[in-house]
């Protein structure tokens, strides 16, 4: 009887929902090897500047950086519920995209993938923001424009704040590139955080901590 009682408690407990997560609120930042810091240090990486930065100024949230270096938007899509569903972001940074061009993918793919995670984050109550990217010359201007429009496309049909180029005045400057030319040094970082604080900064306002 003891046993079954037990167990009937266990079983109770299973279903009853989870406890509300207090803290401050989490900015969640889902990208690729440019943001998940590829060839330096993690804490040199503009992610984990931005958490310092955020400090420095008093504001009161944490940051979780959800980037693996090779992810599609394709891949940061089937990954995104699980993590809305653990983090609870107040804030959805989605930086992808980067590596579907780089593929020569249908620029359907990424249009609609990342329109799916703008949507998956804003049902789970996040305010969002887009982050762009631009592909080297070598891919031909046409993919090249096309492929950048993807992200101003999405941006406006789904009312999103958008940073046009992560790496805007980084990427012009080979002094700022690692040996590939394709992924920025540590001593980029800085000017990387610059180009999405502006945009990033008006969504932190009046948020409130998880769980409220």
């Amino acid at each position: 009887m003891r046993l079954l009682l037990t167990r009937l408690l266990c079983l109770t407990a299973l279903a009853l929902p989870a406890p509300g997560r207090a803290g401050p609120p989490v900015i969640l930042v889902l990208g690729d090897s440019l943001s998940a810091g590829f060839g330096i240090a993690q804490a040199d990486g503009w992610v984990s500047l931005l958490q310092g930065r955020l400090g420095e100024r008093g504001l009161d949230y944490g940051v979780v950086n959800a980037s693996i270096s090779g992810e599609t938007t394709a891949g940061g899509l089937t990954r995104l519920p699980q993590l809305v569903e653990r983090h609870r972001p107040a804030v959805l940074v989605v930086a992808l995209g980067a590596n579907d061009g780089l593929r020569g993918l249908n620029l359907d793919v990424p249009r609609e993938n990342l329109t799916r995670m703008v949507r998956i984050g804003r049902a789970a109550g996040a305010r969002v923001l887009l982050v762009g990217i631009r592909l080297p010359p070598n891919y031909g201007a046409a993919y090249e424009r096309a492929f950048q429009a993807v992200f101003s496309q999405v941006a406006a049909a789904e009312g999103v704040p958008l940073v046009p180029f992560l790496l805007a005045g980084v990427a012009e400057d080979w002094g700022l590139m690692q040996a590939d030319g394709i992924h920025p040094t540590a001593a980029a970082q800085e000017r990387i955080l610059e180009n999405v604080w502006p945009v990033l900064e008006p969504l932190l306002a009046g948020l409130r901590p998880a769980g409220d």
